[in-house]
């Protein structure tokens, strides 16, 4: 069945999905760059709260800094203190290969996405 989303910060982010579970989609771009940084936590904050599981489509990154990486992390590990769930798919190998490198993987919930 489709379903529409019910955590959006404007209609213009509403998104249909064909799923059987209530999910919220939140596509990263291609610049995770420290220029970006700013419209990226503004982004994820609008998501922050919300009860559906949050899915970050990070498969078109192409360029990350670790501003970015710490946005993303914070965002992360928040939800999970909430209890909320957050699925990074697809993952860029620009994106799997930072956080690789800075040990970030398990924060990001990278570990099960090999």
């Amino acid at each position: 069945p489709q379903v529409r989303f019910r955590c959006a910060a404007n209609a213009h982010d509403r998104f249909l999905i064909r799923r059987q579970t209530s999910m919220t989609a939140v596509p990263l771009g291609p610049d995770l760059g420290i220029e970006s940084a700013d419209e990226l936590k503004a982004r994820l904050a609008d998501h922050l709260t919300c009860a559906d599981t949050v899915h970050l489509d990070a498969g078109r990154v192409d360029r990350v800094h670790t501003a970015s990486l710490q946005l993303l992390c914070a965002f992360v590990r928040d939800r999970r203190r909430s209890g909320q769930h957050t699925r990074i798919h697809p993952v860029a190998p620009e994106l799997h290969a930072a956080a690789q490198t800075l040990g970030l993987r398990d924060a990001l919930g990278l570990e099960d996405q090999e």
